[in-house]
C-alpha cells in the first residue's frame, strides 16, 4: 500500500508500506461518530478487465426488471427482502460512468463489492454531519477524503448510514467507467428512513434512487467550484507502489487494452444461459408396492410399462402436503407442456387422424387431463381413480383412456416423507389388436427414454421456478373443457 498524501490523524508511513495480505485502510468518521470507512482490495484482474465487465454488466443490467437510471447510477435490485421471515436485506447492483456521479448519501448501512475500471476510480468520502453543514458548508469539503482504486481491481466497500459519498474516475476527462459494483443493503430498514420510504421497502418496491438522498444546495453550489484536487489521499495498489514507473506503465497498459476490449465487448454475445442437472428423473421397471396402478387392465396381458420417479430434498415443497402438490402437477402437465413433446404429438395427430384414432394437444401419458368431466374428479380434472392418505403425505391419481387400438392408464403420485417428496408417473398399456402392438413397437423407445420422463421433470420444474403459489390452488370445476383441446369426441386421452 502507498499512501500519496497523509489523512490528518492518521499515524502513516510517509513512504510506501508492503502488505502480505489485502491492502486496506480504516478511516474514522471522526465527525459524525458513526461506523468507520473501510476500503479493502482483494485482487487485480486481467488487463482491460475491468472495462469489459461493465460493458457487459451495464447491457445486462439494463435488460433486468427493476432496472433504473437516475442520478448517474444505474441500478438494479437483483435480491429482494423477506421481511415474513424475517430477512430485511436486499441486493442491487449499480454501475458509475466515465462522468462519475454526484455525491449523496443513504440512511442506512451499505457493504458493495465492486470491480474498477481499467482507468482506475477514485472514492471521495465526507462525514460532514447536518450540524457541520447547516454552520458552515464548507465544513463538507474539510470533512472529506480520498481513497483511490487502481485499474481493474477487485474490492469491497464498506461504510455506515449517513456517509456522504462520491466516485469517479481516476482521472478526467476519460473514456474509462470508474466501477461496477453488487450493493449488499444490510438492513434495507436501516436508518431514518422517512414513512413512505419504509412502505415502498416493506413492499419490495424500494430503488436505489428512492434510497438516495443528494446534499443540500449550498453544499451543491460549493462544490462545483470547490477544488477537490488536494484531499487527503490514500492510494491503495497492488503489485507495484502508486506513483512508481512501474504503476504509471502497468496503467497505460491497463487503459489501452481496456478500451480496446470495452469496443469488442460491445459486439459481442451478452445473453445468459441457465442449466441445471435437477431434477433428475430415474426409470424403474416395476410399480411400487402400493400404487394404484397395479390394479389396472388386470383382466388381460400387459403388452407395455413404464415408470419414472422424481426424488428431492425440498422443505418448501414437502410442507404443501401432498394433496397440493399433486394438484400442481396435473395443472402444470396441462399449462406448461415441454414444447418439443407438443410438437411430437402434433406429428403424430397428422399421421394418425385418418385412421380414425383419438388426438389430443396433451402429450401422453396425460393426454386424459383434456377429457370432459367425469364423476370422479381431482382439483378440477377427471380422473379414473384416486387415493390420499389421512396425513396427507401420499396422494395418487389414475388416468387413462380407450381407444380402437389399445387401452392406456397411468398413476401419477406424490410422496412426502420428512423433507424429502417423490413425484412418480407410470404407465400401462394393453394392445386390443394388431395395429396396437405395431404402433407400440413404434414409440415404445421414444415414449420410455423420452416422452414420459420429460413431461414429468418439466411439470416438477413448474414447482420449484416461481410458479408454486399459482399451480398450488386447486383450479375450480370444469364446467366443459375449452373445446380447441378437446379432439376424438371427447372420450379422453392418447398414447
Amino acid at each position: 500500500m502507498s499512501v500519496a498524501q497523509a489523512v490528518p490523524g492518521l499515524k502513516l508511513s510517509p513512504s510506501p508500506r508492503t502488505v502480505r495480505s489485502f491492502p486496506s485502510v480504516r478511516l474514522a468518521a471522526a465527525h459524525s461518530g458513526g461506523l468507520p470507512i473501510e476500503v479493502l482490495l482483494i485482487g487485480q484482474l486481467g488487463h482491460g478487465a475491468g472495462d469489459k465487465l461493465f460493458v457487459d454488466v451495464t447491457a445486462r443490467q439494463r435488460r433486468h426488471d427493476s432496472f433504473r437510471d437516475e442520478l448517474d447510477e444505474p441500478s438494479a435490485r437483483i435480491g429482494d427482502t423477506n421481511l415474513q421471515q424475517g430477512d430485511a436485506t436486499s441486493l442491487y447492483t449499480f454501475t458509475v460512468g466515465a462522468n462519475g456521479h454526484p455525491f449523496h448519501r443513504h440512511a442506512g448501512h451499505r457493504v458493495f463489492t465492486a470491480v474498477s475500471g481499467s482507468g482506475g476510480a477514485r472514492l471521495r468520502f465526507s462525514t460532514a454531519t447536518d450540524a457541520d453543514i447547516a454552520q458552515d458548508p464548507a465544513r463538507f469539503v474539510a470533512a472529506m477524503r480520498c481513497v483511490e482504486i487502481p485499474p481493474d481491481c477487485f474490492f469491497t466497500v464498506r461504510f455506515g448510514g449517513g456517509t456522504w459519498h462520491q466516485f469517479t474516475p481516476l482521472k478526467e476527462n476519460t473514456r474509462h467507467p470508474a466501477l461496477f459494483a453488487i450493493s449488499c443493503h444490510t438492513n434495507e430498514l436501516g436508518g431514518a428512513l422517512s414513512d413512505d420510504l419504509k412502505q415502498q421497502v416493506m413492499a419490495n418496491q424500494a430503488t436505489l434512487p428512492g434510497l438516495t438522498e443528494l446534499p443540500p444546495p449550498s453544499v451543491v453550489a460549493l462544490l462545483r467550484h470547490a477544488s477537490l484536487a488536494s484531499l487527503p489521499t490514500i492510494a491503495l495498489s497492488l503489485d507495484a507502489p502508486a506513483g512508481t514507473w512501474h504503476s504509471a506503465l502497468c496503467n497505460i497498459v491497463r487503459r489501452t487494452v481496456g478500451g480496446l476490449r470495452a469496443y469488442l465487448a460491445r459486439w459481442g454475445n451478452r445473453v445468459g444461459y441457465g442449466w441445471n442437472s435437477e431434477p433428475k428423473v430415474i426409470a424403474f421397471t416395476d410399480a411400487p408396492a402400493d400404487s394404484l396402478l397395479r390394479g389396472q387392465l388386470n383382466d388381460g396381458p400387459i403388452h407395455y410399462e413404464d415408470h419414472c420417479l422424481i426424488s428431492m430434498l425440498e422443505p418448501s415443497l414437502s410442507r404443501l402436503g401432498t394433496k397440493k402438490l399433486l394438484a400442481g402437477l396435473l395443472d402444470a402437465f396441462v399449462q406448461s407442456p415441454p414444447p418439443s413433446v407438443s410438437a411430437l404429438m402434433r406429428l403424430r395427430n397428422l399421421l394418425v387422424k385418418p385412421l380414425g384414432l383419438r388426438t389430443s394437444a396433451l402429450g401422453c401419458p396425460v393426454s386424459s387431463l383434456l377429457s370432459p368431466p367425469s364423476d370422479n374428479v381431482f382439483a378440477g380434472f377427471p380422473v379414473r381413480e384416486q387415493a390420499i392418505d389421512a396425513a396427507d403425505t401420499q396422494c395418487q391419481v389414475v388416468l387413462g383412456a380407450n381407444d380402437k387400438h389399445l387401452q392406456f392408464r397411468s398413476c401419477v403420485g406424490v410422496v412426502i416423507t420428512g423433507d424429502r417428496v417423490d413425484f412418480t408417473l407410470g404407465t400401462r398399456v394393453h394392445c386390443t389388436n394388431l395395429f396396437g402392438h405395431v404402433y407400440m413397437a413404434v414409440i415404445e423407445h421414444v415414449h420410455q427414454r423420452y416422452i414420459a420422463p420429460t413431461l414429468l421433470r418439466q411439470a416438477v420444474e413448474q414447482l420449484l421456478h416461481g410458479q408454486l403459489e399459482r399451480q398450488m390452488e386447486p383450479p375450480p370445476l370444469l364446467a366443459e373443457p375449452a373445446p380447441d383441446l378437446i379432439r376424438g369426441e371427447g372420450r379422453g386421452g392418447v398414447v
